[in-house]
């Protein structure tokens, strides 16, 4: 697996997986800047966390998979 196959812009996938991690940096922010209930809290972290492993599972998935237009000739 090569870091480099992250990079792919063409790639829908891609694009999910900026936005939520960026998502979930955003509302981990949150969590622990605001005071919130502690059930409003649990809320907004629970989707953090999913967001997450959402991101997290789209990059093994852009890791594994080879990029368009760069594989084998033949």
């Amino acid at each position: 697996m090569k870091l480099a196959r992250l990079w792919q812009p063409r790639n829908p996938a891609f694009w999910l997986m900026i936005v939520l991690n960026l998502l979930s940096t955003l509302l981990a922010w949150v969590t622990r800047t605001y005071a919130l209930t502690p059930v409003a809290m649990l809320v907004v972290a629970g989707f953090a966390t999913g967001n997450a492993l959402l991101g997290l599972r789209l990059i093994w998935v852009l890791m594994r998979d080879e990029p368009s237009g760069t594989g084998p000739e033949g």
